[in-house]
């Protein structure tokens, strides 16, 4: 797919928009299958060392009550996940590097499989790391690792991190190739409708995701943080019905451009509409991830405001018959739903 293309696409409105919808429907229907796969998300820590100059849990934001949730905390989730039917969990928390940090996480992917017996499977979200880091993870048991680009634009990139060496584009690079090299599957995602951001930027992001040959994708419109530096620029911001709109664009056309990969329903789309989730499952996406976050700490992992699904626990069961009525998906219960386009490559 050229990038005009792409870009036309992107801009589509009203019927024209709804015959790419279908479009992207039928090609997930065919190459996947009609049916969702729940990642339980567990949000281990909020303290990060980085200082990203749109996220609510940035270093110097001294306005966030930072936590660490206990060891049997995080565990008793991932117990809900196993007992439960959600089939894998993601383990997510601020970027740290320390040896303790990495010690810890290296603990609790062990006592997940030996709690599931070895039949969770595990996503991390955990920023970058060295390789001997991603090896030591890996080798405990984690399988699949989400670290979102933002932006393939490097110039873009440098607009909205410090400038300094933490915070290298190159880097960034880099550390998604390690994680390739290292055997995980390759998960990224931009946000849409970022200050500065074109359409054509959002197109070469999804070229970017096809030359990086990725597995899994996880991105959503970009939602403002008053805490944070990128809130000044809120004057440049699109409407959040349009960001809204455009990222279930995004979500069509990356179905179409890679068939075969694992595409999550956001839940910044769920900030904007209530049934955001569910409507990007109609238009490509086949993965949801349910926040299994203690509660108490739900309110203090603010990536961005207005975060939905601070009591998600409550009625779950109602909502997943809901959720499979709603988009005539079924639901996978005790899979993993490991990235078809990352098996096809493996063999």
């Amino acid at each position: 797919m050229e990038k005009t293309k792409i870009i036309e696409l992107l801009q589509l409105r009203g019927e024209e928009r709804n015959v790419l919808f279908g479009e992207a429907s039928k090609v997930k229907d065919e190459i996947v299958g009609r049916k969702v796969y729940f990642r339980g998300l567990v949000e281990i820590s909020n303290i990060c060392s980085k200082d990203c100059l749109y996220c609510g849990i940035r270093k110097s934001n001294d306005k966030v009550i930072r936590y660490n949730a206990s060891d049997e905390e995080i565990l008793s989730a991932c117990r809900f996940a196993w007992e439960n039917g959600f089939g894998s969990v993601v383990l997510q928390s601020g970027e740290l590097t320390s040896p303790a940090f990495v010690r810890r996480v290296d603990y609790i992917l062990k006592q997940i499989k030996k709690l599931s017996g070895n039949e969770l499977g595990i996503t991390l979200s955990c920023g970058e790391q060295t390789r001997e880091t991603l090896r030591r993870w890996f080798d405990s048991g984690a399988h699949r690792y989400l670290l979102r680009i933002e932006t393939s634009n490097n110039d873009l990139y440098n607009k909205i991190h410090p400038k300094t060496k933490k915070h290298s584009f190159e880097k960034r690079i880099e550390a998604l190739n390690l994680l390739r090299d290292e055997g995980y599957q390759l998960g990224t995602g931009v946000m849409i409708g970022l200050p500065f951001q074109t359409v054509e930027d959002l197109a070469d992001d999804l070229l970017f995701f096809k030359k990086m040959d990725i597995d899994m994708c996880g991105m959503g419109p970009y939602i403002e943080h008053k805490h944070t530096p990128l809130f000044e620029y809120g004057n440049l911001l699109k409407p959040k019905h349009e960001r809204f709109d455009l990222a279930l664009n995004m979500i069509a056309v990356l179905r179409l451009l890679m068939p075969d990969i694992n595409i999550a329903a956001t839940t910044a789309l769920q900030a904007i509409d209530t049934a955001g989730r569910e409507k990007a499952l109609t238009v490509g996406a086949n993965v949801i991830m349910p926040n299994l976050t203690p509660c108490k700490y739900r309110k203090d992992y603010l990536l961005y405001e207005g975060k939905p699904n601070l009591d998600e626990d409550a009625g779950f069961n109602n909502y997943i018959k809901t959720l499979a009525e709603y988009t005539g998906n079924k639901i996978g219960y005790n899979e993993w739903g490991d990235s078809l386009h990352f098996q096809k490559n493996k063999k």
